[in-house]
């Protein structure tokens, strides 16, 4: 699933709310909590409130969909409201959990004012414009308030081995679900139905969710890269475009496939023949240290070459994580470094329209061997025929 709109980032957000603890080991939550904290000197920072409940997550295991945290050197300390002051208890690590009837932000600042804070990183990409405000008049200039929105994305990018572990069973469920699902495809289901009977299928191998809403687009559909399921019926010689990723503790994947229902032409074939090429330029090119806006030039120059360039009209992939789109963004303009331990999607495609699409994708992490496809279904066995 490639680069999210707005209301698909709503819908990520709530998945991600309905999921339970990752159970981690709370040796996991202090040593990420001391990668933050090198991180806070690093910037000369004292001290950082997350108000974003995915990086409370990931710091503490905490995963209710409203909290904030502040985390300094020698506390941490989680901000809850009566309805998940018992979740909190048992789900946050090496915190200190303050139940507050007020508002979050009004009982931090109660305590935050009686500290000597200094520069206090704030979370600019996810506090909006009234709760920076309301942080402001609470603080009454006790502190200076730092943007450092990039600063847990960057600590996320890179998997732990349980983390990795986790992404493995998540690819595992969505390829085995998905190569279930493919011995009812045939013209005359829905888009929808099919959309229904891999969900189903993931939900019953240990699934908590689906990472995203699972896109299915048919035909002329398949033109629309953010399609919704229809109750469009597939038909002979559609293209079928499926993209889909299962939540395992609260760790998700994501793969695409296109199917062909009938015997491919040649038109379909070398177009097909195209956008793997591409998908797998970009695999090859994933390894320690690369530039993320390589990875897609690798995978462009293909499309390129081919004359079909302009129909590849979003970037070669994202990270994947505990959400299904993190850092890096593998896009033409993107000068991160993709690093050891990165997950990252590589999926080429085109839309043509009136046509259909064509876009293969894995979940693919970045060893110290090279990289390895988390997602292992097959591209090849890619026609109904």
């Amino acid at each position: 699933m490639h680069e999210r709109t707005m209301e698909e980032a709503k819908v990520s957000s709530f998945l991600f709310m309905a999921m339970p603890s990752t159970g981690a080991p709370p040796a996991t939550f202090r040593m990420r909590r001391q990668r933050l904290q090198a991180a806070l000197e690093a910037r000369k920072l004292g001290s950082l409130l997350v108000t974003y409940p995915v990086d409370i997550a990931y710091l503490t295991g905490f995963r209710g969909s409203a909290g904030l945290a502040l985390f300094a050197r020698s506390e941490a300390i989680l901000w809850v409201d009566p309805r998940y002051t018992l979740q909190a208890h048992e789900d946050a690590h090496g915190v200190e959990i303050v139940e507050t009837k007020r508002g979050l932000v009004e009982a931090a600042g109660k305590v935050l004012r009686k500290r000597s804070l200094g520069r206090l990183g704030f979370d600019d990409a996810h506090l909006n414009a009234q709760g920076y405000l309301s942080l402001r008049r609470v603080l009454g200039g006790k502190a200076r308030l730092v943007a450092a929105g990039d600063l847990m994305p960057g600590l996320r990018m890179i998997k732990g081995g349980e983390e990795i572990a986790t992404m493995r069973a998540a690819g595992r469920v969505t390829v085995e679900a998905f190569e279930e699902t493919l011995g009812l495809v045939k013209p005359g289901m829905s888009e929808c139905d099919l959309a229904a009977e891999l969900d189903y299928r993931a939900r019953r191998k240990g699934a908590e969710g689906m990472a995203f809403e699972t896109i299915v687009a048919s035909g002329a559909r398949g033109a629309f890269p953010h399609a919704r399921p229809s109750r469009k019926l597939l038909e002979e010689c559609d293209l079928v475009v499926v993209d889909a990723g299962a939540i395992i503790a609260g760790y998700a994947a994501d793969m695409t496939r296109t199917l062909y229902l009938g015997k491919p032409g040649n038109r379909v074939r070398k177009l097909y023949s195209a956008v793997l090429e591409a998908q797998s330029q970009g695999i090859q090119a994933l390894r320690d240290g690369v530039q993320a806006g390589k990875v897609d030039s690798a995978a462009r120059n293909v499309l390129d070459k081919n004359g079909l360039g302009r129909y590849f009209t979003h970037s070669t992939g994202h990270g994947v994580g505990m959400e299904v789109h993190e850092a890096p963004r593998l896009g033409k303009r993107s000068k991160s470094p993709v690093c050891l331990g990165c997950v990252v999607t590589i999926e080429p495609g085109i839309y043509l329209e009136s046509f259909g699409g064509i876009r293969i994708e894995d979940t693919v992490l970045v060893g110290a061997g090279g990289p390895e496809i988390l997602t292992p279904a097959s591209k090849t066995h890619w026609f109904l025929a």
